[in-house]
């Protein structure tokens, strides 16, 4: 089975609930079977990823766990806001 780019995975997951989707970036580091993604996403749309109750955050976690089980990945994922980012 094909490895898959989980950074691009969890970017496409946020870009299209975001008013900022140029703004969008995320970062992946492996360890082994171990893969943290940082997302960061603009200031005025941390609180859209996040969600109430931390519902969407976890809604893409998810996803994003579900594929990587399938590849015996241990996938952990970060939200940030890019505090220095002007558009």
């Amino acid at each position: 089975m094909a490895e898959l780019n989980y950074e691009s995975l969890v970017r496409e997951l946020i870009k299209p609930l975001v008013t900022h989707p140029s703004v969008v970036q995320t970062i992946m580091t492996t360890n082994g079977n171990d893969v943290l993604v940082k997302a960061s996403v603009h200031p005025d749309d941390l609180g859209r990823v996040i969600g109430k109750k931390g519902r969407v955050a976890s809604a893409i976690r998810t996803i994003a766990h579900a594929a990587a089980i399938r590849h015996n990945v241990n996938l952990e994922i970060e939200f940030d806001s890019n505090e220095n980012e002007e558009e």
